[in-house]
């Protein structure tokens, strides 16, 4: 994972705005997740796995976050070489094992 002037650009910001306010008691987990996002270059699923050892990758450059203790899921698509990160959903973990990925 680097730091530089490619950070990843997180789009979708309005969607875990809303996230936020839909579930309050995870706000503070995802904006410290959006935060530090903002601030990383991930050139590849390995530095993802080294900050979040927990996060599943799936096909297609899904990836899926565990957030709050894992009581929630948020699911990304990052496209590596544009260095962007979208949101794709975010739910509570009962939610996320009914979706078809």
């Amino acid at each position: 994972m680097f730091f530089g002037c490619h950070a990843m650009n997180v789009l979708k910001r309005k969607t875990l705005i809303e996230y936020s306010k839909k579930y309050v008691d995870a706000k503070g987990q995802l904006d410290a997740w959006y935060h530090e996002a903002e601030k990383v270059n991930w050139s590849g699923p390995q530095d993802i796995k080294m900050r979040y050892p927990s996060a599943s990758l799936l096909r297609n450059n899904v990836v899926v976050f565990n957030i709050k203790g894992n009581r929630y899921r948020l699911i990304v698509r990052v496209g590596y070489q544009a260095q962007v990160v979208f949101i794709k959903w975010f739910g509570p973990h009962a939610d996320y094992d009914k979706l078809t990925l």
